[in-house]
């Protein structure tokens, strides 16, 4: 009570009322209590003089208190209620001013003590007492113990309001000494204070210890005889006691010890008081309840078993209570055995009230984690002490366990709740509210047990409601739920306290619980956390997974859940696995289905709940279990969702074949869970598996599917695919999970490292299982047409993704598990794989790192590294996907891709023939985006990579197309390389700073790369492709080639371009040459291309011109490398090869090649100097770009000569070669068919022939005659052989048009080449005249009689009619025609050389022209007889001049001269009878010209020329001066027109010219008489036989021409007699005058004939032989001489 105020105003207000109420006690007492009267007047005279005194009131009033109060002490010994009544006023007043004395109080505790034991005023007795200890101190020792006992004695009256009043004054006033302790305790001590002693405690008395100040000594008395009166002895200090009830005593104990613990803990002396006097007493006062077993029977007597008492056992735990809470740390052994018992009443056996309390009690100290902390330290952390906060935990535990095993225990038991419908709880059928707006009770379920939470606590809060029933005597009536809903309760408060103690007090509740645990802490402290740990989990696991398990409340749920989530995370923090993983499954079962419990998560908890192979008692009744768990989580929890279970390897196939039931207790376990993840992912570790098992087995249910980028969607095909019913309430639930479950994972890159691989550990192994499951029970996927869980792909993925900024961290785990998804033979976990791995390569590419990827060489070759492991995955959805990844990475990162071109490339390039087209085509889209877009940016030493896989893309034969597309890139590529050849060359020097390998420049060797990929192409197995290769690498040479150095032209030659001739070679020499319909399909081939061995043919051609024309083009470089000369052998050797070909087309294509390494012009119109300029090989050293050319030093002139002989001479003999063998006839051995047998073609011949003179002009310096000689075999061959039937329309001119064929003018033109060097040569070369003239003669021949080709049945020309032949001869008129022409011209030029005379190429030339002469009109051709006559003419007009001068050496050419001109005058064959006379008029004209020609040239020189020549000549002209008939005929019509008359008339007069009528005696004396005489003979035979003919003929007329004979017979001899008779006499012989004479009768026996014209001649001549009839003079003047 507030002190009151002590200022003279109140001092005078006391005082008058003081005088007041002296006043009202005199005039009360004024009759019957004079002597009361009289005490109040002098009172009041006393407190005048006071006030007239001192000015301050209350210094006068206090000494003089103890006679102040006398009156009103003797108004109350009146016992007149009334005056009493007023005298405590009064005395109230005094004491509330503090205005009296201790000797005041004395008699006032006197005054109420007379009063007590009368039995007045109680209540104001208690009223006063209590104004007057509490006011202040002035009561004190046995004033005060007085002053208590008189309250006690007032406690136990008989009135109800008395006693009550009085226990609160009692508490009030003990209270009030403690007080007084607490405030003499402030005051320091002044002077030494004695020590306490021991002994003297022990000893009890009614005096305190000396070491106490007088307040505590008072209160060390009151609490002394406290516990003496409740241990129900007698007390020492309160004299006076009567009585005293245990429960009062106890309540007052308690009350002392709940508020003064500083008094108890300061003092010694009260700490004493506990140990030796407070923890006994209650032991012994616990001592019947832990006797008590509820149930039991009673034992036998003589002891009877004293039952607990209500009020004493919870006025005990309420002191229990308070000792524990307080006094711990003094009282520690103490404790242990409260802790104890406390545990022991919570044992099944013990009643249900007691039970309660002592939960009640364990509430109260779960609460305070400071005293968990310290019974831990204590207790639990020590060797040999009892476990004390395991076995609280574990009680709890047991407590919870028992309330639904043992429902029946108890009268007020939870379990005795009669059902209403069927064993569910009251207004709950099936887990939902019966009736509308009905909220289901807060519950727990199990085992049939139903138990109602009926409370709920504030965290941290202890209300306790039977330890506060004070007044309650009898036990009360336990609710229904208390008991459980306590114990639930304070299993949440000690999870709660633990999590402060390891981790700190939250400051907020709804704070982020991720707080870590302080890193600096000891080792002491690190051991209490632990021990905290290991001491309570076990008993809360099992208690917490009950509770979660048998709740049906969604807030109880979650308590318990909040509870397991935290202590699971204590339990990772301080990285205690064990309590974690057990945690951690228990949270894992609870979200899954009842049974799956059993299945799932026994092999990953094994340690914590026996699992299947332990066959522990409920699994062998599994299927009763089943069923009511089943039954009970659906009554407990709304079912919300109806799944297929995910079939797990260690079950058999058919164990899931049903449906399960996921409720919505399952869905909040989920959240938890998923929960307890995110925010503690970092503690996991190991557990992870656990967790993320759980999540498959879930999201498999639910039917969430992964989607791209991994999370999760709700399949669409539900009800189809995976049978799951959902409920509308989770399907709007669905995206919010799947969303947490991507929350989950993304918060994965808040994890530090270690803890991330444990999470990507985990994902691994649970992928690892699903595919080991895909392995194993495929039949039963494909059973269920479902595949299987892509959960742990997905997820990884998504961690992936959000972790990409430490890629290096994780990228190999997670790619190298990804990659072995991709080979799983299941097509959707497979495709997931590539889904995953592409994902992510392609998001790590586009991540913002803190150095560019492009700098991170070994960053980019990491990321890039699981992209290219694809390829060798043989599946083409995996390639599929890898492609399409490469064409997006183009689009987005191409540009900054740098280093990581070479892991591209190899992607794109990874191609193979089992490859389908799409993926080839799909390939091929990303290499043309590279070459079209990317070359220029591409770092130049991966340029290579470029090359190669265009080549492999020209390669693969699965797409004609694209290997054709692909060739053209090469092209594109070859042409980039050129435009930006500086910038190329110079970053490829810079990468590459020496050499490159081999010696050659890096650039050079990136075009070397190219040509041998091109290479390869030109021999691919299509050929389409070798067509399209062979010309794009001879177009790339020929148009990059400059760039080359010369070094590298060697590499091209020897490792390209010989090795292409080579392959070609080998390759078209095997190729099969029947056609294959299956490779053609129905597609139409030409002929010419309908085998394999044509298309090779093909190839070989393009290959070896190609090859040829790089030779041509840049034979300016390739001389300049060292080994030129074997190069140029082998491309000879190539082409002989080649042209020996039974192919046509190959072999011809050989000569042009030939042609073309010979520098000939295609050109016609190149005129054959600039050929011959051109043809000249570089004599000077062409200056390439290589850098080394100041180290070649150049070749001298001769040297350069000498070497292009050699080389020249080697393609000579190559031709010759060539020819020898082409021309070669068919064997003739065995009868082969004509078509079987291969005959070179006309255009391979003309081309062979064509190619001798430019090759020649460069042989020509050693050509010699054997040369020569070989070279005419091959000419003459060629030209024999014949051109096959089908060909020979396109190839030998028809009759109209006669002309030389090609082949013809070919060989004419080689001779003409020929002809003019020999011309224009030393002598030496001029000694091949006479073979050059055999060569040209055997030409002539042809025109004449047709060659023969071995022994092939050839037709000769124009003779092919009716059906095909197989061979047909070529015509060879115009050919031998122009060849006489030539033999005239080179005769013309030549004919005075000595090898030319000696080696008689005149009568050679004879001989020849003799052959067509003699036929005449038997040649082929009448042009033929012709032009050669007056070729004659023309050589002898040159020929016999030489002949006459060199008579030696042309003996045999005269007599061969007579045979021509006699053959060709008098021929064998008529002229025919068609020939017009216009013709025959000019035949004769040619005759007469030969004629002419020995009347110049021959019979003016007779004398020089042999006598057989000019006797055969005479007789030529005699008989061609006579017309002689060709027919005997007696029938000829047309004969007499075609009489030679001018003929024998030129004749004739030749004869006559050379007669002797005009000569002198000794001029050509013989010649004359030899012409006379032969004529006359002549003459005379012919008449002879008309006579004879004419009288044999009879009346029939002869023949015309016999008549014209005979007719100019008669002629001659008359011109004949005209000429002899006017000769001079001299001349004529006289043999010849006989001769004449004997004609005479001759003519005389024609005069008969009929004939007019005949007569008229013979009359003419018979008129001649006038002048004979007489002799003339000369006769008879020279007599008989």
């Amino acid at each position: 009570m507030a002190s009151p105020l002590k200022d003279s105003n109140t001092a005078r207000k006391l005082v008058e009322g003081l005088q007041g109420d002296l006043r009202t006690l005199s005039a009360e007492g004024k009759r019957k209590y004079p002597h009361v009267k009289e005490a109040s007047e002098q009172i009041q005279l006393k407190l005048r003089t006071i006030c007239a005194k001192s000015e301050d009131l209350m210094s006068g009033l206090v000494p003089a208190s103890a006679e102040i109060i006398q009156p009103f002490v003797m108004g109350c010994d009146t016992k007149n209620p009334k005056i009493v009544h007023l005298c405590l006023t009064a005395v109230q007043k005094l004491i509330a001013h503090e205005a009296i004395s201790v000797t005041a109080a004395d008699n006032i505790l006197g005054m109420l003590w007379n009063l007590m034991e009368a039995g007045l005023e109680e209540l104001k007795l208690l009223q006063t007492a209590i104004i007057l200890i509490t006011t202040n101190s002035v009561v004190q020792h046995d004033s005060l113990s007085k002053a208590l006992v008189l309250c006690f004695r007032l406690h136990f009256t008989k009135d109800s309001t008395t006693i009550n009043t009085a226990a609160a004054t009692i508490k009030h006033l003990v209270s009030c000494v403690f007080e007084r302790v607490v405030t003499e305790d402030k005051v320091p001590i002044s002077g030494q204070t004695s020590a306490v002693n021991l002994e003297e405690l022990k000893t009890h008395s009614k005096t305190p210890p000396h070491s106490l100040r007088p307040c505590a000594g008072d209160a060390y008395l009151l609490f002394q005889d406290l516990c003496q009166l409740v241990n129900a002895d007698q007390p020492f200090w309160l004299i006076g006691m009567t009585e005293m009830t245990r429960t009062f005593g106890l309540e007052l104990l308690e009350a002392v010890l709940t508020s003064f613990p500083q008094i108890f803990l300061q003092h010694q002396e009260f700490s004493f008081q506990l140990k030796e006097k407070v923890c006994p007493l209650v032991i012994k006062l616990f001592s019947p309840s832990l006797k008590f077993r509820q149930g039991m029977p009673p034992p036998p007597s003589p002891a009877p078993v004293e039952r607990p008492f209500f009020p004493i056992v919870m006025r005990l735990l309420r002191i229990v209570c308070a000792l524990i809470k307080h006094y711990y740390r003094i009282l520690v052994t103490e404790c242990e055995i409260f802790l104890s018992l406390l545990v022991k009443f919570l044992d099944s056996e013990k009643p249900n009230w007691q039970r309660c309390l002592a939960l009640e009690v364990l509430h109260k100290l779960s609460v305070q984690p400071d005293l968990l902390r310290s019974f831990t330290q204590s207790y639990d952390m020590k060797l040999h002490s009892t476990k004390i906060f395991r076995d609280i935990v574990n009680g709890m535990g047991t407590y919870i366990q028992s309330q639904f095993m043992n429902s029946a225990s108890g009268t007020t038991s939870s379990g005795n709740k009669t059902p209403d419908t069927h064993g569910t709880p009251p207004a709950l059928v099936g887990g939902l509210p019966v009736g509308g707006g009905v909220t289901p009770q807060p519950a727990f379920m199990y085992r049939g047990v139903w138990i109602p939470i009926v409370f709920t606590v504030p965290a941290g809060q202890a209300r306790p409601t039977y330890l506060e029933m004070l007044d309650k005597v009898e036990p009360p009536a336990i609710s229904d739920g208390y008991g459980l809903s306590l114990a639930f309760y304070c299993l949440l408060e000690v999870v709660k306290s633990v999590r402060i103690l390891v981790k700190g007090e939250l400051e907020n509740e709804n704070q982020s619980p991720t707080i870590t645990i302080r890193k600096d802490i000891s080792a002491e402290e690190r051991g209490l956390d632990e021990e905290l740990i290991n001491s309570s989990w076990c008993g809360l696991l099992a208690a917490l997974s009950l509770l979660l398990d048998a709740s049906t409340d969604e807030s109880a749920t979650e308590a318990v859940l909040k509870s397991m989530k935290m202590f699971a995370e204590l339990c990772g923090e301080l990285e205690m696995t064990t309590p974690r993983d057990a945690f951690i499954t228990a949270l894992c079962k609870a979200s899954l289905p009842p049974h799956y419990t059993l299945t799932i998560l026994n092999s990953t908890a094994a340690s914590q709940s026996p699992g299947p192979h332990t066959k522990a008692g409920h699994t062998q009744t599994s299927s009763q279990d089943f069923a009511s768990l089943a039954t009970e989580s659906v009554e407990r929890s709304q079912v919300v969702a109806v799944g297929t279970p995910l079939p797990t390897a260690s079950l058999p196939v058919g164990a899931h074949q049903g449906p399960v039931m996921l409720t919505a207790k399952n869905i909040q376990c989920m959240r938890s869970l998923l929960s307890v993840a995110h925010c503690n992912g970092g503690i996991l570790g190991t557990a992870w598996h656990l967790v993320l098992t759980t999540l498959q087995h879930l999201v498999w249910i639910l039917g969430l599917k992964p989607s791209s980028g991994g999370s999760l969607k709700t399949s669409q095909q539900i009800s189809d695919s995976s049978n799951a019913v959902i409920t509308t309430a989770v399907m709007a639930d669905l995206p919010v999970l799947a969303s947490m479950l991507s929350r989950l994972f993304e918060s994965s890159q808040y994890l530090d490292e270690v803890a991330l691989h444990h999470l990507i550990d985990a994902l691994c192994k649970l992928s690892s299982e699903s595919m080991e499951l895909a392995y194993t029970n495929r039949a039963l996927y494909f059973s269920w047409d479902a595949e299987p869980s892509l959960f742990a792909v997905a997820k990884l993925l998504e961690t992936g993704l959000v972790n990409l900024h430490r890629v290096e961290v994780l990228w190999r785990p997670v790619t190298n598990h990804l990659l072995e998804v991709c080979q799983h033979p299941h097509q959707g976990m497979r495709c997931w794989g590539a889904e995953a791995v592409t994902t992510m390569v392609k998001m790590a590419l586009s991540h913002r790192y803190d150095t560019e990827l492009h700098l991170n060489l070994k960053l980019q070759s990491m990321i890039l590294g699981p992209l290219q492991e694809l390829s060798s995955i043989p599946q083409p959805d995996i390639r599929q996907r890898q492609l399409d990844c490469v064409l997006q990475i183009l689009h987005n990162n191409g540009d900054k891709l740098v280093h990581g071109w070479p892991l591209i490339l190899g992607v794109i390039g990874a191609l193979n023939n089992d490859q389908g087209e799409k993926l080839i085509q799909t390939a091929f889209q990303s290499l043309q985006l590279v070459v079209t877009d990317f070359l220029p940016i591409i770092p130049c030493v991966y340029l290579q990579n470029c090359v190669e896989v265009a080549a492999k893309f020209g390669l693969q034969n699965r797409e004609l197309n694209i290997s054709l597309t692909a060739i053209g890139l090469l092209w594109n590529i070859s042409d980039f390389f050129y435009q930006n050849r500086q910038r190329i060359e110079s970053e490829l020097k810079t990468a590459q700073s020496e050499g490159g390998k081999d010696g050659i420049p890096p650039f050079d060797a990136l075009w070397m790369c190219l040509y041998m990929k091109q290479g390869e192409l030109c021999v691919d197995q299509r050929p389409a492709v070798r067509k399209s290769a062979g010309q794009t690498l001879f177009s790339t040479i020929s148009a990059h080639g400059g760039l080359l150095q010369t070094n590298t032209w060697k590499k091209v030659l020897w490792q390209v371009l010989f090795p292409l001739l080579e392959t070609v070679q080998k390759l078209s020499s095997t190729a099969s040459n029947v056609k294959d319909e299956a490779a053609t399909g129905n597609i139409l081939i030409h002929h010419s291309r309908d085998t394999a061995e044509k298309q090779w043919a093909e190839t070989c051609v393009l290959s070896l011109a190609g090859v040829a024309r790089t030779f041509n083009a840049k034979r300016k470089i390739l001389q300049t490398i060292g080994d030129f000369p074997r190069a140029w052998s082998l491309l000879l050797e190539y082409i002989e090869n080649n042209a020996m070909c039974n192919n046509a087309e190959v072999s011809l294509a050989a000569l042009k090649s030939f042609q073309e390494i010979l520098q000939m012009s295609t050109d016609p119109k190149d005129k054959s100097d600039d050929l011959l300029t051109l043809m000249k090989p570089p004599s000077e050293v062409v200056m390439s770009r290589s850098e080394d050319n100041s180290k070649m030093l150049p070749r001298t002139t001769s040297e350069d000569s000498d070497l292009d002989l050699a080389l020249w001479t080697a393609a000579w003999k190559v031709w010759l070669n060539i020819g020898t063998s082409a021309t070669k006839p068919p064997p003739t051995g065995g009868k082969m068919p004509d078509r079987a047998v291969y005959v070179p073609s006309q255009a391979f011949l003309t081309a062979l022939v064509q190619t001798f003179p430019p090759l020649f002009e460069h042989i020509k310096s050693r050509f010699v005659a054997a040369d020569l000689q070989k070279l005419s075999t091959v000419l003459k061959t060629a030209l024999c052989v014949p051109v096959h039937g089908d060909a020979s329309p396109f190839i030998i001119p028809s009759f109209p048009d006669v002309t030389t064929t090609p082949l013809q003018e070919a060989t004419l033109a080689a001779m003409e080449v020929l002809i003019k060097t020999v011309q224009s040569g030393p002598e030496s070369m001029q000694s091949m005249y006479p073979n050059i003239f055999d060569q040209m003669l055997t030409f002539i021949e042809f025109g004449v009689r047709v060659p023969k080709f071995g022994q092939l049945d050839a037709k000769a020309f124009g003779a092919v009619k009716g059906p095909q032949v197989d061979w047909v001869t070529m015509n060879f008129v115009p050919f031998a025609e122009k060849s006489v022409d030539i033999v005239v011209d080179l005769y013309g030029f030549t004919a005075r050389h000595p090898t030319v005379v000696q080696s008689q190429v005149l009568q050679k030339i004879i001989q020849t022209f003799r052959l067509p002469l003699s036929y005449k009109y038997a040649c082929p051709s009448p042009s033929t007889w012709m032009l050669v006559i007056n070729s004659l003419l023309t050589v002898l007009g040159v020929g016999l001049p030489v002949a006459r001068k060199q008579g030696s050496a042309f003996q045999g050419m005269w007599g061969e001269l007579a045979k021509t001109l006699e053959e060709f005058l008098f021929p064998k064959q008529s002229s025919p009878a068609t020939l017009s006379m216009e013709d025959f008029q000019r035949d004769e004209t040619i005759d007469c010209k030969v004629v002419q020609l020995i009347r110049d040239d021959i019979l003016p020189y007779a004398s020089t020329i042999p006598p057989e020549f000019v006797k055969h000549i005479m007789k030529l002209l005699n008989k061609g001066s006579i017309h002689s008939t060709s027919s005997d005929s007696f029938i000829d019509t047309d004969s007499s027109r075609k009489l030679r008359e001018e003929f024998a008339k030129t004749c004739f007069e030749t004869l006559l010219q050379f007669s002797f009528i005009n000569k002198s005696k000794n001029d050509e004396g013989a010649i004359s008489k030899m012409a006379v005489m032969s004529l006359l003979q002549r003459c005379q035979d012919v008449v002879r036989k008309h006579v004879e003919d004419e009288r044999l003929s009879g009346k029939c007329p002869l023949p015309r021409p016999r008549l014209a004979e005979m007719a100019s017979v008669l002629k001659a001899i008359t011109t004949l007699l005209k000429s002899l008779k006017q000769a001079p006499p001299g001349n004529v012989e006289k043999p010849v005058w006989k001769m004449v004479l004997h004609l005479y009768p001759c003519l005389v026996d024609c005069t008969t004939s009929p004939s007019p014209s005949v007569c008229k001649a013979l009359r003419d001549a018979l008129h001649e032989y006038a002048d004979l009839l007489s002799p003339p003079t000369s006769a008879i003047t020279n007599g008989t001489t």
